[in-house]
């Protein structure tokens, strides 16, 4: 039953996790040619956002948690310990790409002068991420799927 309880608690974290990458990608077509005034006013939805990245990482030490106790069985454990390192990617992404752009941008309240290249370099960060986090979700719900309970004899 910890096994189960476990794995519920990883594949929502990392559901959770892919909400906000995946909004990102959802908007990604109507953003990406604003002019400048318009993208900084739509980015200015995002305050507050960053709280999400405790998400992230609960997800990453969620799964790592769950690789552990599933060591026992070979698929859950590869599964959810790749579930773990795809969500530590996607906090490599975060602090390579996305951060020195909301820190380059005072999180998008300026435009620096190349503004342009900076929103190509944020949005297509927060869309591998999607990518990342999608298929982190997918190795999670595989790993749960993949457990098999002892049976009582």
């Amino acid at each position: 039953m910890k096994i189960r309880v476990l794995q519920f608690v990883a594949i929502v974290l990392t559901a959770l996790a892919l909400i906000p990458p995946g909004a990102h990608l959802l908007e990604l077509a109507n953003k990406i040619n604003l002019d400048r005034e318009h993208y900084l006013t739509v980015q200015q939805i995002y305050r507050g956002w960053a709280l999400l990245g405790a998400v992230l990482i609960a997800s990453a030490l969620a799964n790592g948690v769950l690789a552990v106790a599933t060591r026992r069985q070979t698929a859950p454990m590869i599964l959810a310990a790749i579930t773990g390192l795809l969500m530590c990617v996607t906090l490599g992404v975060f602090f390579i790409w996305t951060y020195p752009v909301n820190q380059a941008t005072d999180d998008w309240t300026v435009a620096p002068e190349n503004w342009q290249m900076l929103r190509v370099q944020w949005e297509y960060s927060h869309a591998a991420n999607a990518v990342v986090t999608f298929l982190a979700l997918c190795s999670a719900v595989a790993s749960g799927l993949s457990w098999l309970p002892r049976t009582r004899s």
